[in-house]
């Protein structure tokens, strides 16, 4: 059995257009040719992997399984080409990390600071992404470590324990619910939220929560950061929910005050996953390592 990587190409391209005729043109080839192709694909593994009618085309589950194969392949490559064009030019590694909002803008820097200046020649490839897209790059090789919150299933991957943070009520400090110990989320959506953009993962977090509760989110204004974030809270503009660790830090500075959520996903545990820790390059594990060592320095000082 022969797999051509112009055939895993097609085949992708078909499945994200949905159409035979598209997925042709992404691959730059002809209709007759990429049908003579998928013929020949379906002839050498013996079976159809797709499904034509009026409307397009839908994959079979063979053809799901091959595209989820072609997918991790072609990520693959491409990692190998940045790789080797970062050879190039001196650069001895490139590591990819996929993080949730928490973990990238509160506890990163400071271990990737670190780990830079102890690893001149690697180059980190850092973005934000929600857990559940996280999982999935890890698993289709699109990134090498990824770091999620919550309940996410991660059963396919490695993980190692991280760090635990929570999501609280961030409010001005001459607020009403300055004083108070405790309350829901669906409680505060009388209110005027301040939020974050959104292309962030807590953004698409809370917007889940509040489809589950059925109600809208009053979002009065969204910005960049926490410390956008919190400057907005003290100056009245609205309440928001932030992560702990970010809004305690900025409560030294500024006239906020922090009230728990009593919601139960509003405390997070952190996880690292990698699809096996033995496959990534050496001086991947050791950042991997280090994550480990600078979250358990962290908890041993609480």
């Amino acid at each position: 059995m022969h797999f051509d990587l112009v055939d895993l190409r097609l085949m992708v391209n078909i499945a994200d257009a949905n159409s035979m005729t598209r997925g042709a043109e992404l691959s730059f080839i002809s209709l007759p040719a990429a049908s003579t192709r998928i013929k020949n694909l379906e002839e050498s593994i013996g079976t159809k992997l797709l499904y034509r009618n009026s409307q397009g085309v839908t994959l079979t589950p063979p053809g799901q399984a091959l595209v989820t194969h072609a997918r991790t392949v072609l990520g693959q490559i491409e990692h190998l080409r940045g790789d080797m064009q970062e050879y190039v030019r001196g650069v001895k590694g490139h590591v990819r990390v996929f993080a949730n909002t928490t973990s990238l803008g509160e506890f990163l820097p400071e271990v990737l600071s670190r780990y830079l200046s102890r690893y001149p020649d690697v180059n980190i490839d850092l973005r934000e992404r929600l857990s559940h897209d996280i999982v999935r790059a890890v698993t289709e090789g699109q990134t090498d470590i990824g770091i999620v919150a919550g309940l996410v299933r991660t059963e396919n991957l490695q993980t190692l324990p991280y760090r635990q943070d929570k999501l609280v009520l961030v409010v001005p400090r001459g607020h009403a619910l300055a004083g108070t110990q405790e309350i829901a989320f669906a409680d505060t959506l009388d209110l005027d939220h301040v939020g974050l953009h959104e292309s962030s993962a807590i953004h698409a977090f809370l917007r889940h929560a509040c489809d589950q509760l059925h109600k809208p989110l009053k979002q009065r204004i969204q910005v960049s950061n926490f410390e956008a974030a919190c400057r907005m809270i003290e100056a009245g503009v609205g309440v928001g929910v932030l992560p702990q660790s970010a809004a305690s830090r900025h409560a030294h500075s500024m006239e906020i005050a922090l009230v728990h959520l009593s919601d139960p996903w509003a405390v997070r545990d952190m996880q690292i996953c990698v699809r096996s820790l033995e496959g990534l390059p050496s001086f991947a594990r050791e950042l991997v390592e280090l994550l480990v060592q600078d979250a358990a320095s962290e908890s041993s000082a609480l």
